[in-house]
């Protein structure tokens, strides 16, 4: 059974639950910006869980 710690997430679902577009993620991970990704064989990405929660806690400022 695969826990909610190291589920590993399409590129949709991770782009609905962050809110952007495919273009924007992809502008984002070629800058080195984006979440850890895993490619599979086929070419199609993955997202674990803990690595979206990761990145995305990064993006926390202070004050905007």
């Amino acid at each position: 059974m695969t826990t909610t710690r190291d589920q590993k997430l399409t590129l949709p679902e991770a782009l609905a639950e962050i809110r952007i577009s495919r273009a924007a993620f992809y502008r984002m991970r070629a800058r080195g910006n984006g979440p850890k990704c895993l490619k599979l064989p086929n070419g199609q990405i993955r997202i674990r869980r803990s690595d979206l929660d990761a990145w995305f806690t990064g993006c926390e400022v202070a004050a905007c």
